[in-house]
């Protein structure tokens, strides 16, 4: 279920299906990198502005799951307009800062982006651009990305699947709501 928060700027409610911490696991496989598997967390939260704060970390996994070693981390801010198009300021620890342009999907839950423009510090690999595909399925949070280098034409490269995090918090606010229910728990199915 999508909740929409009350402090929530009026403008971001049709990206709300964002909001939260998500976390599990994908496959990265791009041509002179490493093939790996991966977990990731990416949260998505807001302070009441026109603009959704996004941060991802994610991290090399061994055959058994196992956090082997940071694989990539990157933040920024997410923004749509009335005609929901997304746009989207990123910035990636290996050097690259992109700015992403894109749409929400008709009636829904999904986004399509392409970035728009590349800067990349002497520090970086090569990196021309790239698409992302979000979509939230079955209350579920996922995505893949494709990626252009000068040597490499556009081609996916990560994909994840990722479930939302309960807070303690949400927990017991779950459990609050739940005060009128029957003590015994049998009654509750009669």
């Amino acid at each position: 279920m999508i909740e929409i928060p009350s402090d929530l700027n009026p403008d971001l409610v049709p990206l709300a299906f964002l909001l939260g911490t998500w976390e599990g696991a994908g496959v990265s496989d791009f041509p002179g990198a490493e093939k790996c598997n991966f977990g990731q967390s990416v949260t998505f939260s807001h302070d009441g502005r026109d603009f959704l704060e996004y941060a991802s970390h994610s991290w090399v996994l061994d055959n058994e799951g196992n956090k082997v070693r940071p694989l990539e981390s990157e933040s920024g801010y997410w923004r749509i307009d009335k005609d929901r198009k997304v746009e989207v300021v990123m910035v990636r620890d290996q050097g690259i800062v992109e700015i992403w342009y894109g749409e929400l999907a008709d009636q829904k839950p999904q986004i399509d982006l392409a970035t728009d423009a590349v800067a990349r510090t002497a520090a970086s690999g090569p990196y021309s651009g790239g698409k992302r595909l979000y979509g939230y399925v079955k209350s579920d949070l996922m995505w893949v990305g494709e990626k252009a280098t000068p040597e490499v034409p556009l081609r996916p490269y990560m994909s994840a699947h990722l479930k939302k995090v309960v807070t303690p918090e949400e927990v017991a606010d779950m459990a609050r709501n739940l005060g009128d229910l029957p003590d015994d728990g049998i009654a509750f199915f009669r």
